[in-house]
């Protein structure tokens, strides 16, 4: 019989495994979530197993299928407003700055 298929019928963590990582992350478990923990977990890993079948040495390992590239464009200088130019909107204007109201209740 073929390794992997005498390892299908034993589960590859135990109820004692699940006790045990349960106390070590100071977790208390009763009895019927020790069962229920140890089976979903055993599932968890025998996807994880299946996976590792499959994976293929020619294939680079990637946190995404799609090949994401940065869409940003480069950095170039271009003339911008001057001083005067963008206080020219403002509806207050105070030593050369945007004037606004107080909001933090501050006193000067």
């Amino acid at each position: 019989m073929p390794e992997s298929q005498s390892t299908q019928n034993q589960p590859a963590i135990s109820r004692a495994e699940v006790a045990h990582l349960a106390r070590l992350s100071r977790l208390a478990l009763s009895d019927e979530e020790l069962d229920t923990y140890a089976g979903q977990l055993d599932t968890i890993l025998g996807h994880v197993a299946q996976v590792a079948e499959v994976a293929a040495d020619d294939v680079p390992p990637t946190a995404h299928p799609a090949d994401l590239r940065d869409v940003t464009r480069p950095d170039t200088v271009v003339p911008g407003l001057t001083p005067a130019q963008a206080l020219s909107g403002a509806p207050a204007v105070e030593q050369g700055r945007f004037a606004v109201p107080q909001i933090l209740g501050e006193e000067e």
